[in-house]
C-alpha cells in the first residue's frame, strides 16, 4: 500500500479534452420506445457540430428538466464531445407507464442504452452515470448485458436488497420520507389525487405529519402513502431473504457486466452506499466465466449522501459537525468524465494505471490507496467486552475478562432510543447516547498510540433476552479527550434483528433466557483513533426513526402495534466472549 497525497489530485485531460466553444444543441421530450411499446421521454444534449458522438445516459425519477437545470455534469460532458441523454424513468414526469421503483429499470435501462447507441448522432459507445437512484438504475441495466455499454459510474447506491430495503433484517424507515418528499407530488399530479403537487408543498406538509407517520404502528397503517405508493406496501409484505427480491439482487450477476465500473461512496453516505461500493467492487473483481472487463475502481470519502454538494469542496470538507478540511473533497464531474474519456472515448489518459482503491481516513485527513481490498497490510485486532468500574462503563480491552460476566438493561419500544440528529446526516457528537439507562456502554482506556482502522469492523455479541425477539444496534464512537463522541458510520450498517440473524426469509425466534451469538460484520469506516482518544461501543435495541423498532413480542411491526418491555443481557468472558474486531492498517 502507498499513501496518497492529502487531496485527490486535479486531473487534466489535455488536448483530448479540448472544449467545444458552441452552446450545446438540446432537444426536449425526445421519445425513447421501450420493448413493450411504452415511450419514455428524454432530453438529448449534444455538441452543435454535426457528427457522431459517444453517449452518456442519465436516468432519473426526480425529473430530467430539474437535472438539466441543476447539474453541470451534462454541460461539461457536451463541451468534452459527448452527447448526453437525460431521461425520466417509466411513470415519472413526461414518461409514460406506471412507476414501480427499481423493478423496471433493468429492461428500460437496457432499451435506453441500446436506443442511444443506434441514433444517427451516436458512435455506438455508451456510458452511464448518476448518484443514488440514478446510480441503482445503472447496475440494474448493466446486469442485463446491454452490448453497447462501455463504462459506468454508479455512485452512492446499493449492492443487495437485504441492505437497502432492509438492513440487518430491520425495515428502513427512510422510505416514507423519500416517497413523500421526492415521489408523491408528481404521483398526485399524474393520478389527479388530492394533496401537495409540488416538491416544496410536499416538504412543508411532511414537516407537519412526518413524525407521526414514522411513529405509527403497524407500519402498514401509514395510509397517507397508500394511493401514491402501493408498491411500498408490497415491499413490506416480503421479508429479507425472500426470493421475491431476486429482481433487485446483484450478487451472482456480476459476470454479466462487461462495462468498466467506477464505484463511489462515503463513510457517512446512507448505509447501503459504502456497503454497495465495496461489495460491487469486490463482485466485479471476482466475477468469473466471462472475458475480463477493465478492472473496477472504488473511491470512498468521508461524505454524506449526495457528496454534500456534488462539486462543492467546501461542503465536502465536513460531514455533519466534523470538519476534515479541503483535502476531503473531490471533483465529481472530473472523476466521471475522465473515466468516460478512457473507457467510452478510448483516450489514453492513464486511468487504468491509478490505484484500484482510494479511501479517506477520518481523524487523520489523508487518502490511502491500494491495489486491492482490504488494503494491503490490514490485520485484525480484537477488543473484548468486559466489566468496568463500579460507577463507570464496561471495558474494552485487548485481553478477555478473567471470568464470565453480564451487563443488563431494560428496553421499552414505546420509548425507544432515538437519534438526536435525525435528519442531519454525517458525524455528530453522540456523547449523550451513552448516558441513557436503556443502553450498555463499553470503552477502552485512553489509547497510548494512534490506531488506524479502515474497513469492516465485526462485532460478535453474546445476548440473552426475556422475550422472543430483539434488535441489536452496535454504535462505535471515537471519543476525544474533551468528551466529544463521533459516530463513524450511518445508521443501518450497525444493526441486526435477532430473528433474522441467519438472513431470513424464515424468522428464528428466540427462546427467552437462552444465550445467542449475534454477529454484525459490515460496520464500515475509515478512522484514525488518536493517542489519548477512547474507542466506545454503545449497545441499544433501537435507533428511531432511522429504522423501525422491534416490538419484543415476536410479532412484526408491519402487522402489529402491541409492544412490551424486555431485559437485554450482554454476556462476556469465557465461552461467551463478546468482542469487537478492528481492521487495523499500519
Amino acid at each position: 500500500m502507498r499513501r496518497a497525497l492529502p487531496a485527490l489530485p486535479v486531473l487534466l485531460l489535455g488536448l483530448a479534452g479540448a472544449l467545444h466553444a458552441q452552446e450545446p444543441f438540446v432537444e426536449r421530450n425526445v421519445a425513447v420506445p421501450m420493448r413493450d411499446g411504452v415511450e419514455l421521454r428524454a432530453i438529448v444534449a449534444r455538441p452543435a457540430d454535426l457528427g457522431r458522438f459517444p453517449v452518456l445516459v442519465y436516468r432519473t425519477p426526480y425529473g430530467k428538466d430539474r437535472a438539466l437545470e441543476s447539474y453541470a455534469t451534462w454541460r461539461k460532458a457536451v463541451a468534452r464531445g459527448y452527447a448526453v441523454v437525460l431521461q425520466d424513468v417509466r411513470g415519472r414526469y413526461a414518461s409514460a407507464g406506471t412507476f414501480d421503483p427499481y423493478r423496471q429499470e433493468g429492461r428500460d435501462g437496457y432499451d435506453t442504452i441500446e436506443w442511444a447507441a443506434t441514433q444517427p448522432w451516436s458512435t455506438g459507445a455508451v456510458g452511464t452515470f448518476g448518484l443514488s437512484y440514478p446510480g441503482a438504475v445503472q447496475w440494474l441495466a448493466a446486469v442485463e448485458t446491454p452490448p453497447h455499454l462501455r463504462a459506468m459510474v454508479p455512485a452512492m447506491t446499493y449492492a443487495s436488497p437485504s441492505n437497502f430495503f432492509y438492513s440487518g433484517g430491520v425495515f428502513d424507515l427512510s422510505w416514507p420520507t423519500w416517497i413523500w418528499t421526492n415521489i408523491s407530488a408528481d404521483a398526485r399530479a399524474r393520478a389527479n389525487l388530492p394533496g401537495p403537487r409540488t416538491g416544496a408543498d410536499a416538504a412543508a406538509a411532511w414537516r407537519e405529519i412526518g413524525a407521526g407517520v414514522l411513529a405509527r404502528l403497524p407500519l402498514t397503517d401509514q395510509h397517507e402513502l397508500r394511493d401514491i405508493a402501493p408498491w411500498y406496501f408490497e415491499w413490506m409484505s416480503h421479508p429479507p431473504g425472500d426470493s421475491w427480491w431476486n429482481w433487485a439482487a446483484l450478487e451472482g450477476k456480476f459476470s454479466r457486466v462487461q462495462a468498466a465500473v467506477l464505484n463511489l461512496s462515503g463513510w457517512h453516505d446512507e448505509a447501503y452506499g459504502p456497503d454497495g461500493a465495496l461489495n460491487n467492487f469486490l463482485g466485479m473483481r471476482s466475477a468469473a466465466g466471462k472475458p475480463a472487463p477493465p478492472a473496477p475502481r472504488m473511491i470512498i470519502g468521508p461524505w454524506v449522501h449526495g457528496l454534500g454538494g456534488i462539486n462543492d469542496h467546501s461542503a465536502q470538507a465536513k460531514s455533519g459537525d466534523r470538519v476534515f478540511g479541503e483535502g476531503a473533497g473531490i471533483d465529481y464531474d472530473e472523476q466521471v468524465l475522465r473515466w468516460m474519456d478512457r473507457w467510452v472515448k478510448g483516450v489514453a489518459n492513464g486511468v487504468e494505471s491509478e490505484p484500484a482503491v482510494q479511501v479517506y481516513v477520518m481523524g487523520e485527513g489523508r487518502w490511502y490507496t491500494g491495489d486491492r481490498w482490504p488494503l494491503p497490510g490490514t490485520t485484525p485486532r480484537t477488543l473484548y467486552l468486559g466489566p468496568g468500574g463500579a460507577a463507570g462503563p464496561g471495558a474494552l480491552t485487548a485481553q478477555p475478562p478473567a471470568a464470565p460476566g453480564t451487563t443488563s438493561f431494560v428496553s421499552d419500544p414505546a420509548a425507544p432510543v432515538t437519534d438526536a440528529y435525525f435528519g442531519r446526516s454525517g458525524a455528530h457528537d453522540y456523547r449523550a447516547l451513552a448516558e441513557r439507562s436503556d443502553v450498555a456502554v463499553f470503552e477502552t482506556a485512553p489509547l497510548t498510540e494512534d490506531l488506524r482502522v479502515v474497513g469492516a469492523l465485526t462485532a460478535e455479541v453474546f445476548v440473552s433476552v426475556d422475550a422472543k425477539d430483539t434488535d441489536l444496534w452496535t454504535h462505535v464512537q471515537d471519543v476525544a479527550p474533551d468528551g466529544t463522541a463521533w459516530n463513524l458510520m450511518s445508521p443501518g450498517l450497525n444493526v441486526l434483528r435477532a430473528s433474522y440473524r441467519n438472513g431470513g426469509p424464515v424468522r428464528e425466534l428466540l427462546t427467552p433466557g437462552r444465550v445467542y451469538r449475534l454477529r454484525l460484520d459490515h460496520l464500515l469506516t475509515g478512522n484514525l483513533f488518536r493517542q489519548g482518544h477512547r474507542i466506545r461501543v454503545v449497545l441499544s435495541t433501537a435507533f428511531m426513526p432511522n429504522f423501525s423498532r422491534n416490538l419484543h413480542t415476536g410479532e412484526l411491526e408491519t402487522n402489529s402495534a402491541e409492544m412490551r418491555t424486555a431485559t437485554i443481557t450482554i454476556h462476556y468472558g469465557g465461552s461467551t466472549a463478546s468482542r469487537l474486531v478492528l481492521p487495523v492498517v499500519p
